[in-house]
């Protein structure tokens, strides 16, 4: 009976909360000053109020019968205790605990036959509560403080998050550490998530719930689809510089150490259906895919991503980019020439009056002009910053390549369907080398690779969007790494502008992997990383074909040949411009 009585007046409290709330959000809320569209900084940070508070989600990742409660640290305006309403910034983090990982799995294997860092999100709290923002802080399930076990990136850890969302609107409950009912009434309920890596892929998930309150996210250098973040195209690939890291390492990493006894089982059961062996998508990976969800978001999206970001791969970036077009959701699009870190590091000035903006007109509903200004932001290779009307560039068209080898046997790219010579090239794999060291030397010939070049490019060429390969070529044996690389040569040090990795068991599908026939010829095609990248008059464009990419792909023990039938293959690049052929 006490139960029952004490559920009742819970279920009450969150009726009463969410009528408040309505009300509130049609009242006007405390004014803030403005000046050139923008919130000014009127409020303490020294004096504002922090609270902590455990939000109550629904669900129970540990499967120990109760729900899992997430820590919250809230830091408002003082102000707020006298009836001022504010906006939410919220962030989500798995990386408060130790963050001590496991060893690396062994990428020293024999093929199938048939990380991140823990970076955490610039420091926008005082900046922002000074204008206005209640502060939201939030460690994710299975993490220091939170119950539960980390799930790395599943409908558990993304419903956790979302319940901090429900209870600043009045749908979810929340307890101090005494236990006793916290009531939030200090907030219009509108809320804007921001992270970078994992901090900013669990705004993403949380964005195709749909749920109510979410008016906007900025995920910076975040992560879509989990897949392709551990895996491409059926092909074990890690994170860059992170050889070996996946799905289970990962939650290991951010679990709590006082969890291990509880969480023992799911994270061997995460490390058994990430199958390292095939590579394959499965339903684990189908959990963890975003894109997929991408019809339910109702929020604004402000993504962020390097360029030069070799951890969170710029896949990433391009196709949610691309899902959110086709859901008709507002969006905008920064793109800097560092790696995986936040902008403020290389543009703080730029960036926060763009953030600000940002966060003023779908949160505070301020007029600025933000949403007039071009959707695209890019930074040049230069360091200057270029406006665009979308990306892929709107001049883009895709110019396919055929690769040949000529009567001096060296690599040239020509025009597609120009050569009609049936010889192969065989190359051998091997994994010990890197790819700095296979894009050397272009005109000499090696064993272990293939560099087809093109003329010297009479202007400049940009890329922009995804390429693509189509080989054809035969295995010696039934199992090997695919990789290509495209290779900008110019007058100094040749530099990897992308790459692409395949498994060919996976030729017809990533869910499935097919035997080959040794020394049957078979047609592959996969696409590489995209990317923005401009080719400069008077460099030549290479294309690298090999097997092993040790930065990237398992290293089999076992060394690999391949044979090349160029008059077979092409290279589909998307540019603005063109690259000449022989």
């Amino acid at each position: 009976m006490k139960r029952l009585l004490k559920s009742i007046i819970i279920v009450s409290s969150v009726l009463l909360i969410a009528i408040k709330r309505k009300e509130k959000t049609m009242r006007e809320v405390g004014t803030v000053p403005l000046k050139n569209g923008k919130t000014q900084a009127v409020y303490s940070y020294k004096k504002a109020i922090v609270e902590e508070v455990y939000v109550e989600t629904e669900v129970d990742s540990n499967k120990d019968g109760k729900k899992d409660r997430v820590y919250v640290e809230i830091t408002r305006p003082r102000e707020t205790e006298k009836g001022l309403q504010v906006p939410v910034i919220y962030n989500m983090s798995p990386y408060k605990g130790e963050d001590k990982y496991p060893d690396y799995h062994d990428v020293h294997e024999n093929l199938y036959a048939g990380g991140p860092s823990s970076v955490h999100r610039g420091n926008y709290d005082e900046y922002f509560l000074q204008r206005g923002y209640g502060i939201v802080s939030a460690n994710s399930i299975g993490t220091v403080h939170s119950d539960g076990c980390p799930t790395t990136g599943d409908e558990q850890e993304i419903l956790s998050a979302k319940a901090v969302i429900d209870w600043l609107n009045g749908r979810a409950v929340a307890f101090n550490k005494k236990n006793e009912q916290v009531v939030v009434d200090w907030t219009t309920g509108h809320v804007g998530m921001i992270g970078l890596s994992y901090e900013g892929t669990i705004p993403n998930g949380v964005a195709t719930t749909g749920v109510d309150g979410l008016k906007t996210i900025v995920p910076i250098g975040a992560i879509s689809n989990w897949y392709d973040y551990y895996r491409a195209n059926g092909a074990v690939i890690a994170p860059g510089g992170y050889p070996g890291d996946d799905a289970d390492r990962l939650a290991r990493g951010v679990l709590d150490r006082e969890k291990y006894d509880t969480c023992g089982c799911l994270m061997d059961e995460i490390e058994k259906n990430q199958d390292r062996v095939t590579g394959n998508y499965n339903d684990f990976w189908e959990k963890r895919n975003y894109l997929t969800k991408a019809e339910n978001i109702q929020a604004s999206v402000l993504l962020v991503h390097g360029l030069n970001d070799e951890n969170v791969k710029r896949k990433q970036f391009a196709q949610w980019w691309e899902v959110l077009k086709e859901n008709h959701v507002p969006r905008k699009l920064w793109l800097h020439q560092e790696g995986h870190l936040d902008p403020r590091k290389i543009a703080e000035e730029k960036w926060l009056d763009t953030l600000h903006k940002w966060f003023d007109y779908w949160l505070y509903d301020i007029e600025n002009g933000i949403m007039d200004e071009p959707q695209v932001t890019i930074q040049a290779q230069d360091k200057t910053w270029k406006k665009f009307s979308n990306w892929p560039h709107v001049d883009r068209v895709y110019q396919t390549l055929g690769i040949h080898v000529d009567e001096d046997n060296q690599g040239v790219l020509r025009e597609d369907g120009a050569d009609k010579n049936d010889a192969s090239v065989r190359i051998v794999d091997n994994s010990s080398i890197e790819a700095k060291e296979m894009v050397k030397n272009p005109s000499v010939n090696s064993p272990h690779r293939v560099v087809f070049l093109s003329e010297e490019l009479e202007e400049d060429v940009r890329l922009s969007g995804t390429p693509s390969i189509s080989l054809r070529a035969s295995l010696e044996q039934p199992m090997a790494n695919l990789s290509v690389l495209l290779v900008d040569y110019g007058k100094k040090e040749p530099t990897i502008v992308t790459r692409g990795w395949m498994d060919p068991c996976n030729r017809n599908s990533i869910r499935e992997s097919e035997e080959l026939t040794p020394n049957t010829p078979y047609t592959f095609e996969w696409e590489m990383e995209p990317h923005d990248y401009e080719f400069m008059k008077g460099h030549r464009l290479g294309v690298v074909l090999m097997m092993t990419d040790y930065e990237y792909t398992k290293r089999p023990k076992v060394d690999a040949a391949m044979h090349i039938y160029p008059s077979q293959s092409t290279i589909t690049l998307p540019v603005v411009g063109e690259v000449p052929t022989i």
